[in-house]
């Protein structure tokens, strides 16, 4: 094992909150992921609710060898239709997550809309504790959506809340590929 994988390994991880109503929770998270791949450090990136699309940073995981990336959703729940299939799915998006963070095998993981799962009533917040308080050292996990419940700012080590001052789309201005997606 060479000293960097040594420093790896030993590194204490870090649980990271990205929440708030305004853009850039996603965008902060990715922001580190190209750090730690900068570093090469092996990162996974785990999609809840958000469904298949040609978004840019999608686009570029191909390209990163140490970047493993699942999407679990069918796209984001704005009614009521279809809601024991985004459970199911939330759900098993869930499972999935938790064999990647129990597998050691990754050295940042973001869990990116999970804070929706507790508010949805997909997922009961302690489970999503119980799996990031037990997570290996080593690790770090960061956690994104609007609205997290008070029992994942508290376990978090390090919390930011991204709220809108102003927004193009309040102007009329539609999402631009290569801005918001």
């Amino acid at each position: 094992m060479s000293c960097d994988t040594d420093k790896k390994r030993t590194a204490k991880g870090r649980i990271i909150l990205n929440t708030g109503h305004g853009k850039g929770k996603t965008t902060a998270a990715l922001g580190t992921a190209f750090r730690a791949l900068g570093h090469d450090h092996k990162v996974c990136v785990i999609q809840f609710l958000k469904g298949q699309g040609d978004y840019g940073e999608r686009l570029m995981a191909d390209k990163f060898a140490n970047l493993d990336w699942f999407i679990c959703g069918k796209g984001f729940v704005f009614n009521k239709e279809n809601i024991e299939a985004d459970k199911l799915v939330a759900e098993e998006g869930f499972a999935l997550a938790k064999e990647k963070i129990e597998s050691d095998e990754y050295d940042l993981i973001i869990l990116d809309e999970i804070t929706y799962l507790p508010l949805f009533g997909f997922l009961e917040v302690e489970k999503i504790v119980d799996l990031v308080t037990n997570k290996p050292e080593r690790l770090t996990i960061i956690m994104t959506g609007r609205d997290a419940h008070e029992s994942l700012v508290e376990i978090a080590d390090t919390v930011s809340v991204i709220d809108p001052v102003k927004h193009a789309y309040d102007q009329g201005i539609k999402a631009q590929r290569g801005v918001e997606y």
